[in-house]
């Protein structure tokens, strides 16, 4: 008298294996849900008994009770509903016992019967693949995101019959009702512009390719006009696309968005929330439901903050942490969310608060402690954590009237992002680290990977003299492997420290 399927609580991007239980017992009539579920899913009772009923299939007229196990863990939203109807009906017997005790069941029933489509497929199905699990069944709606998981067999339905079916219930066939579909969404704006449309910005160009090869995080200062925001989308084009696994990661947080996915996109991400977004906007958050953020939506690609100086001081030191960590835990009552947000943070902030302070030509009239005020709108720890600190200049006359085409095109600088990376991946190989930007510093200044005392000499000069913090160092020696390996060296001169130095501080060798 009982039956047993299985369906997957998610918190973040990570799944939980939920064991859904029926058991039928001699008592009043009624049907009881237990498990530490939500309102949304306590509602589940109502559309699983008029489901069912206008499927043709008769829930037992006795007590029923449905456990969804482990009861300690929480467990929200409307993705169980076709778990516990099939559990239910399998309680009397009708259905194979076998096949629903090896079968996942993912998806919201509608009160006609049909299977209507839910968020967070690809990492419910990725979690069950990790568990062992290699059958599944998902709404007709979701047949393309749940296909994307390797070594599952998916089994897409229309109907709560259809299912049943499936799992040898012995009931007329139900036809093909139509399935409930996803509106068609426009595809994911990625910046396609091409880099050789900058002009007279050569020394910007340089260090956004050695952000790229390195992962590196950059500050862009300039007045209004002079094209941080032209180089902040062109830093993306020259992103090396992403492996199967980074595609997964990234593809998964935005099915958890609610956006239907029907292939991995191996481009990686460009997220440009506005400068008011708010703490929660920007990490993440939700009181009973946990919803990614902006930098987990960047998650192996690039976050770009334009206006940085106009957000709130709070907002922008909220990244410290991911910046360091990689990653992003929700902390709620009930439950901890914790997302990926291993991402590439590009900031572009004015001079002053009328932007042109130390433009030639252009009269700033803001008073210095404005200029100064606005300055610290980028706390001391924030800047701490940006690896290349880059000037960008308006453009003069003569630039513009010399150069019709920037001298570096997309496809050139990230074939030299690319063979750089390859160098890195090799250096690291045996190590968990892959970008450069990503090695901790103590692996730098220790052991094989310690530089000559004549290269890291400038570098131990700004230590003792207080231009830079130990935080500092170990940014810049990431910033010279990521140079050397540009340059196609084995390992960092004395060239290269210097290079890397001036990037994180303006300071010359």
């Amino acid at each position: 008298m009982t039956a047993r399927t299985w369906a997957v609580a998610l918190t973040g991007v990570s799944g939980a294996m939920i064991d859904v239980e029926a058991d039928l017992s001699q008592q009043t009539p009624g049907f009881d849900l237990i498990g530490l579920a939500d309102r949304a899913l306590g509602e589940a009772v109502r559309r699983v008994h008029n489901a069912c009923r206008n499927s043709g299939l008769d829930l037992p007229r006795r007590k029923l009770t449905v456990n969804l196990s482990p009861a300690s863990l929480p467990k929200h939203g409307s993705a169980f509903d076709l778990a516990i109807a099939i559990a239910a009906l399998g309680t009397e017997g009708g259905l194979d016992a076998s096949s629903l005790a090896r079968t996942v069941h993912l998806g919201e029933l509608g009160l006609d019967g049909r299977l209507r489509p839910v968020m967070g497929v690809l990492p419910a199905l990725h979690a069950a693949r990790q568990a062992g699990f290699d059958r599944a069944v998902v709404p007709f709606a979701n047949e393309a995101e749940a296909r994307l998981v390797p070594g599952i067999e998916v089994h897409a339905a229309a109907s709560l019959a259809h299912v049943a079916l499936l799992h040898g219930a012995e009931i007329a066939d139900p036809g093909c009702p139509e399935p409930v579909l996803i509106p068609e969404r426009l595809e994911r704006e990625a910046p396609t512009d091409e880099l050789s449309d900058v002009i007279g910005q050569d020394d910007a160009v340089a260090a956004l390719v050695v952000a790229a090869a390195g992962g590196h995080h950059v500050l862009l200062t300039g007045p209004p006009g002079a094209g941080k925001t032209m180089l902040a989308r062109r830093l993306a084009g020259i992103l090396p696309d992403l492996d199967e696994d980074e595609a997964l990661e990234a593809t998964s947080i935005r099915s958890l968005m609610g956006e239907p996915q029907t292939r991995l996109d191996l481009r990686p991400p460009f997220v440009a929330p506005h400068h008011s977004a708010s703490i929660a906007a920007l990490i993440g958050g939700g009181s009973s439901i946990p919803r990614p953020g902006a930098i987990a939506r960047a998650h192996t690609g690039l976050l770009f903050l334009d206006e940085a100086a106009e957000a709130p001081r709070a907002v922008l030191d909220a990244l410290r942490q991911p910046l360091e960590s990689g990653t992003i835990e929700i902390h709620r009552s009930e439950f901890t969310s914790r997302f990926p947000a291993r991402f590439q943070l590009v900031l572009a902030t004015n001079p002053c608060p009328c932007g042109v302070y130390g433009v030639v030509g252009e009269e700033c009239v803001c008073p210095p402690s404005a200029i100064r005020r606005y300055a610290a709108r980028l706390s001391g720890p924030i800047r701490d954590r940006l690896d290349i600190d880059v000037h960008v200049g308006r453009v003069s006359a003569a630039d513009a009237a010399r150069q019709e085409r920037g001298t570096l095109t997309t496809a050139e600088a990230r074939a030299r992002v690319i063979e750089a990376r390859e160098r890195a991946a090799r250096r690291w190989r045996d190590l968990p680290w892959r970008r450069n930007a990503h090695v901790p510093g103590t692996w730098l200044r220790q052991g094989d990977r310690r530089l000559p005392a004549d290269a890291r000499a400038p570098l131990d000069r700004a230590l003792q003299r207080g231009a830079i913090t130990l935080r500092g160092y170990d940014r810049v020696l990431r910033l010279a492997w990521s140079v050397a390996d540009l340059d196609g060296a084995d390992t960092p001169r004395l060239a290269h420290v210097g290079r890397a130095l001036f990037l994180k501080k303006g300071i010359t060798a």
